[in-house]
This record gives structure tokens, C-alpha cells and sequence, in this order.
């Protein structure tokens, strides 16, 4: 079974997710007549197109409101930017997120913000352009296959299912599974149908999946990553009647397959966020809630600043009071004896006096007159010499003559 390395925070049960892909087009204007014709008959309470962002201009949001079941209000964004390349069109996400658990009974959010109209194609995959709510036929090639599946399953935006014809199918069996699935889950399930002949190369591009299809059954693949609790047997259906009747057994495992706790889907922690924290659509109740907490916040930072200045005061004040009391306290002490020895010398002092002796030194002498010094100190040296000698000789002569 394929997994995935990274750990991604788990979907709350508040949350609906979805995303999709528009064709070619005004996506912008489909958007805002959908939801004001929802708005117009109250099918959702209000909506908002929030104003071009500078740090992404190409990016267009909006937000709707509207009320399910027992009163719950569900806000609800979507994001819309242009594909990744010339001509694919637009993508969009779309988080929802209710005051309580959701309940696929509810309206589908994307039915709510898109038209129901088979004219506009608004309900494909990004990464496969396979249609949402739908019977897609898979490709011939066993390898096309396995490469379209494992694209498919990655990111954990959509339920796949794949079903197995046993044989060639009228009418009545090309009714996609999604029409008996609840509101809720109608477009977030992407249908696979194989042809009779395709199911030993069908199970041989699944085997990475570790599920197979039974003949003639379905199965609903566990995405990557797959979520908490999956095992591919209790997801198997062994047989699908296509004869137009309600696949019950494939309609239960795809409800309880939806149920189970499942990581968020690529990007989508960063839409849950933009919905959570970056909200406009407010009423004027929470305006006025939001309004009144701003003013709380900001008396809490007042008095903080206030009682900080206040302990600072209150220090300064003391360390005065401190350095006041040890003046005095100094101007007040007795005189002490004079100390008996010399006075201490100070390291400043000491390199002063250090650098005195190094002035005196006489500096250093050149070679050359040092040359001429020696020769000069070697003269007066021999002169002095023959002066000893005549004095000497003359004291002789004078000690003879007396004798």
C-alpha cells in the first residue's frame, strides 16, 4: 500500500474540502452570478469577493455564509487561480467549515457556489481533468492505467472508486454512483469504470495499492496517504448490479469510507487557516464582538504598560532612596589612621614609570658609526696606553737620580 512521509495534521470533523478545476474561461463571473442567484433565493445567506491581493494578483476569493440543519452556520472559502499552464483553465479550492460536525446530509458546499449547469464544466480533477460525480472509463494501456490511478490517490482531495463491468453495460448501467451517494458527498467522488476485458490488467496497475477489484465488483481506493482504520476488505464490494438500481453495498462503503479520520489534503491547511483567520463576511453581531475584543485587548496591553512603568518608577524611587542613605552614611564614618607604608602605586603609574625607563635608554646606534666609534674608542685606548708608559719611565729616571 502506498504511504506518505510527511505527517500532515488530521481533517476536523468541522471541515468540508474540496477542489476542482474550471474550463477555459470567465470563472469570475460564473461565480458571482451563481452566488447571487443563491443569495437571491436564500440558499445561502450572504457572500463577499474579497478585493485583488497584491501578493498574488492572479488569485481571486470568495466567501459565502448559509445555514444547515438546526440553525449551524457554515462559512465557507474559495480561492480561484489560473491553472499551471496556457489553456488549462482555473483551479479552485474550497474549504467549508460548520459550528458542528459535518453531516453529508447537508448541501454540498461546491453545489453551492457553482451553477448546476451541464453546460459550464466546472467539476473536474486538476490532476487527472476526470469529471467529478461521473463514470469515467479508464485507458486501454495497462501502464496508462497505473500511471492515471497513482496520480489520482495522491494528495487526498477526492474518493476514488473502481468498478469492474463484468459485462457491456446499457443505459440503465451507465448511472454513476454518486447519484444515490447524500449531497454532501456528490462532489468529492471520482468513479473509475473498467471494461470486462481490462480487470487482470486493472488489479496488475493496483498491486502497489495492496487492494484488488473482485470481478464485477468495486473497490474504494485508500489514497495517499490512506486514512486511519482502511482495510481494503472491509472497502470491497463483490458484486455491482448495473441495471440501474442502487448500488447499496458500494453506496455504504463509500459513506463509511468518508467517516473515517483521514490527514488534510495537500494545501489544504493553509486555505482551513485563511478561512479561520483571515475572515471578512461578518454579521453585525460578530462585528460588534469583534470590535469589543479589539477594545479589551487593547486596555489589557494599557494596564500592562501602565504597571511596568509603575514597578519601574517604584525601582528608580528605591535605588535614590538607597544611594541618598550611603552618601550620608560616608559623609558620617570617622577618618581612619593614615596608612604607615608608601602609598600604593597604581598599575597606571606602574606603566607609566615603564615607559620613562624606556625614554631614557639612549637609543640604538647604526653600524657604520658604530664602526667609526669602536675605531675611535681603539685610538683613545692606545694613547692612553703610551702615556701610562712615559709617565712610568719618567718615574724611574727620578727614583735613579736620587739614589
Amino acid at each position: 500500500m502506498l504511504t506518505s512521509l510527511t505527517v500532515r495534521p488530521m481533517t476536523p470533523d468541522t471541515v468540508w474540502p474540496a477542489r476542482g478545476r474550471h474550463a477555459p474561461g470567465s470563472a469570475e463571473d460564473v461565480l458571482r452570478r451563481s452566488l447571487q442567484q443563491r443569495k437571491d433565493s436564500r440558499a445561502i445567506d450572504d457572500f463577499l469577493e474579497l478585493p485583488e491581493d497584491e501578493t498574488a494578483p492572479a488569485e481571486r476569493v470568495f466567501e459565502a455564509r448559509w445555514r444547515v440543519g438546526d440553525d449551524v452556520t457554515v462559512r465557507a472559502r474559495l480561492s480561484l487561480k489560473p491553472g499551471p499552464g496556457e489553456g488549462d483553465g482555473q483551479e479552485w479550492l474550497l474549504v467549508a467549515e460548520a459550528e458542528q460536525p459535518w453531516d453529508h446530509a447537508w448541501p454540498s458546499p461546491a453545489g453551492l457556489f457553482w451553477p448546476e449547469d451541464p453546460d459550464i464544466a466546472w467539476d473536474q480533477d486538476p490532476a487527472t481533468r476526470l469529471a467529478l460525480g461521473e463514470i469515467n472509463p479508464l485507458p486501454q494501456d495497462d501502464r496508462e492505467i497505473r500511471r492515471l490511478l497513482r496520480s489520482a490517490v495522491r494528495g487526498g482531495w477526492h474518493i476514488h472508486v473502481v468498478v469492474h463491468e463484468a459485462m457491456s453495460t446499457d443505459d440503465r448501467g451507465r448511472t454513476p454512483v454518486a447519484r444515490w451517494l447524500p449531497p454532501g458527498l456528490r462532489h468529492r467522488v471520482v468513479e473509475h469504470h473498467a471494461a470486462p476485458q481490462q480487470l487482470r490488467g486493472l488489479n496488475w496497475a493496483l498491486r502497489d495499492s495492496g487492494v484488488e477489484v473482485p470481478r464485477g465488483g468495486a473497490v474504494v481506493l485508500p489514497g495517499v496517504p490512506a486514512p486511519e482504520g482502511y482495510d481494503a476488505r472491509d472497502f470491497s464490494v463483490r458484486a455491482v448490479f448495473l441495471d440501474g438500481s442502487e448500488p447499496a453495498d458500494l453506496v455504504d462503503a463509500v459513506t463509511r469510507f468518508a467517516a473515517l479520520p483521514r490527514p488534510l489534503p495537500d494545501g489544504a491547511e493553509d486555505a482551513l487557516t485563511a478561512l479561520r483567520e483571515d475572515w471578512h463576511l461578518l454579521t453585525l453581531q460578530e462585528e460588534l464582538d469583534r470590535q469589543r475584543g479589539l477594545v479589551a485587548m487593547y486596555a489589557e496591553a494599557l494596564e500592562a504598560m501602565t504597571k511596568s512603568r509603575d514597578l519601574y518608577r517604584e525601582a528608580a524611587e528605591s535605588a535614590h532612596e538607597a544611594l541618598a542613605v550611603y552618601q550620608e552614611a560616608a559623609r558620617a564614618a570617622p577618618a581612619g589612621p593614615q596608612p604607615s607604608g608608601p602609598p600604593a602605586v597604581s598599575p597606571l603609574q606602574q606603566l607609566t614609570r615603564t615607559f620613562e625607563r624606556f625614554k631614557v635608554k639612549r637609543p640604538a646606534t647604526p653600524a657604520g658609526d658604530q664602526k667609526k666609534s669602536d675605531e675611535k674608542s681603539d685610538e683613545n685606548s692606545h694613547a692612553t696606553s703610551d702615556e701610562a708608559s712615559d709617565a712610568e719611565s719618567t718615574a724611574d729616571q727620578r727614583v735613579t737620580s736620587e739614589r
